[in-house]
């Protein structure tokens, strides 16, 4: 086939199948698969609704013609058998973060609305899995018509654990080769070959101090989020404390009153345009003395953590030429057993490590009334953008959308670093001009514009094809 047909038979697919695939996005929206390991059970290791949602997306793949492998329930992937072995892949994950607060849609439906699709995981990372499995549906048509293979077997791998530990992967390549090349749609065009570290850790108060003046704190939904909502239970009258721009008081009982601190939410990678609703809360108790003495040094380094993104104030501050600035920002905070308990996540590049960032934070947690532990800590990815299989992407890329195409770095953290040769590949487009009410992901109102998903499952199917027609060799470890 020509390069010419082929585009044509794309659109021409891509029309036939667009209402279906916004159904099978549907479907899978409509599970809250936020990891639960509190309920998980031999065969559900991320829980219940994790396994639901896996579950659902190997009977969308089964329909559409590809060949389902379950493994134990940790991940699962479907095929499309080639004339070799050896195969190349696709990998999004059916998982999610929290819904948390904020949202002015359903959450957990697809709404459409004037050409965009929001609900949880739209884009992030249900949307574009669902994109994965189309074009492998194209591929399947083709051969049961052609009745000849493709060269390479073709895989969707479908995760369920990206969110949290990418666990998932793990269990997989332990039972599985590497597939020759791989991407995974759960990022921006054009495309990534490179992903800053990633760096969790968490401070917690040595004394057991809530309780008092300040008696109790409760922000963010996960590690990896700017917090949009934070709150605070503090022994005052409600009605006695001054009014502040994006803080709310209402009386919580006898003598307390909750203050709560609305900002707004993202992707801890992405903080430009994100307000740290814990840092707001935390300058609102300190103006008004809303803290005793025991409570103080951590209100003050909740201050400290959200003064800047990126690391300056806390000493943390790294930058190199691939990857650019660190990022580091104040996630989660916790009233644990009468303890303060609060999550930073930091992207990271080479020119620092986790090591030098777990050093300086158990520095400043000493000097705060805290001890601090490291929680994980992924070293940065890094792929050639020179090689072929990127720049085939790259070209592709470019010839559907006009726009010089070239590979970039991120803070975020993808499948593509578990793998020896991979990368991430849209679908979102980075500089998109989206309206106001369209959500990042991770914060409410996620959304995506249906559009651009329609441009890239295009992408992604001519991409395939050409990946097909390259010389492909076994990635050495």
């Amino acid at each position: 086939m020509n390069e010419q047909q082929l585009k044509q038979d794309v659109d021409a697919f891509v029309d036939e199948v667009w209402e279906d695939v916004v159904e099978d996005i549907r479907t899978l929206v409509k599970i809250e698969s936020v990891e639960d390991l509190e309920h998980a059970e031999p065969g559900k290791p991320w829980g219940p609704a994790s396994n639901e949602a896996l579950v659902a997306a190997e009977k969308i793949a089964a329909r559409l013609g590809l060949a389902v492998t379950d493994l134990d329930g940790y991940i699962g992937y479907a095929d499309l058998a080639g004339e070799s072995d050896g195969y190349i892949a696709t990998i999004a994950h059916t998982d999610i973060v929290p819904l948390g607060l904020g949202w002015t849609f359903p959450a957990l439906d697809v709404t459409r609305k004037d050409g965009y699709l929001i609900g949880r995981g739209v884009l992030d990372d249900k949307g574009p899995f669902v994109l994965s499995l189309y074009a492998a549906h194209f591929f399947a048509r083709m051969v049961e018509a052609s009745g000849k293979k493709l060269p390479y077997t073709l895989r969707c791998i479908i995760g369920n654990a990206e969110e949290t530990s990418m666990g998932d992967v793990k269990y997989y390549l332990e039972r599985c080769p590497e597939p020759l090349f791989c991407f995974s749609p759960d990022a921006d065009f054009p495309l990534i070959c490179g992903e800053k570290g990633v760096y969790q850790g968490e401070f917690r108060t040595v004394d057991a101090v809530a309780g008092g003046k300040l008696v109790e704190l409760d922000g963010g939904t996960v590690a990896n989020a700017i917090p949009g909502l934070a709150c605070a239970i503090v022994r005052a009258d409600a009605a006695a404390l001054p009014a502040a721009d994006n803080i709310t008081v209402e009386p919580a009982g006898d003598g307390l009153a909750r203050v709560s601190a609305h900002g707004k939410g993202g992707h801890a990678s992405l903080p430009a345009g994100t307000v740290n609703a814990i840092g707001l809360l935390a300058r609102y108790l300190l103006a008004n003395d809303l803290v005793d003495d025991a409570s103080r040094a951590f209100v003050e380094l909740e201050v400290a953590l959200t003064e800047d993104t990126c690391g300056s104030h806390t000493g943390i501050a790294a930058h190199d030429e691939k990857f650019g600035p660190l990022t580091c920002i104040a996630g989660t905070v916790r009233t644990v057993d009468g303890h303060f308990v609060q999550t930073v996540d930091s992207r990271y590049p080479t020119t620092t490590t986790g090591e030098a960032i777990t050093e300086r934070m158990g520095q400043i947690a000493a000097s705060h009334g805290c001890g601090y532990r490291k929680l994980e800590d992924k070293v940065p990815f890094y792929i050639d953008p020179k090689c072929d299989q990127i720049s085939c992407l790259l070209d592709t890329y470019s010839e559907y959308t006009g726009k010089k195409a070239e590979a970039f770095c991120i803070g975020g953290g993808t499948y593509a670093r578990k793998f020896s040769r991979a990368c991430a590949f849209g679908p979102h487009e980075n500089d998109a001009d989206e309206p106001e009410w369209v959500g990042m992901e991770h914060g409410p109102d996620e959304g995506v514009s249906e559009a651009d998903l329609k441009r890239a499952l295009k992408i992604y199917i001519v991409s395939i094809a050409r990946l097909m027609e390259l010389e492909l060799t076994e990635p050495t470890a």
